[in-house]
């Protein structure tokens, strides 16, 4: 068994239980914390969660945050491991400075970022490559499932 990666993966404002249990799940894979910041779009503990988590969702190591705000003060994270990923990144995801203590997050499936954070982070947005014009995003879970094994690839 290899060594226990300590980066996180934070969710703001996800808005479908499914993709929470998911991401969940690959939490649970990776031996990861799930950080989730108000508000959702659901229950955390609705049927659909737990569902997409199948029998996983026990484990699930999960802390939630009232606010953005809130994620701030309690984490104290230095601006640097803060990283976002999101459709209007200007950089790939390959590109972003992974470490063992940095936090992927990943905003809610319609509404993504608020300005104001998006602003204040700029430099530290990335996304994933998507080469046709058919597509308008990737699947969250998916997505946040891709980063974290990019991620650990970086130093496991």
């Amino acid at each position: 068994m290899q060594s226990k990666p300590h980066f996180k993966i934070v969710l703001f404002a996800p808005e479908i239980p499914g993709n929470t249990g998911s991401i969940g799940r690959t939490c649970v894979a990776l031996n990861l914390e799930l950080l989730l910041i108000k508000p959702y779009g659901f229950e955390i503990d609705e049927k659909a969660v737990r569902r997409a988590g199948l029998d996983y969702w026990k484990f699930v190591k999960i802390r939630e945050f009232e606010s953005w705000e809130d994620f701030l003060i309690k984490e104290k994270p230095a601006r640097e491991k803060l990283l976002f990923f999101e459709n209007n990144g200007e950089k790939l995801h390959y590109d972003a400075p992974y470490s063992e203590d940095c936090y992927l997050l990943f905003g809610g499936e319609t509404r993504g970022f608020p300005y104001e954070v998006e602003d204040e982070y700029k430099s530290n947005f990335y996304k994933l490559p998507m080469y046709s014009e058919h597509i308008r995003s990737l699947n969250l879970s998916n997505v946040a499932t891709t980063v974290a094994y990019e991620c650990m690839r970086h130093f496991v």
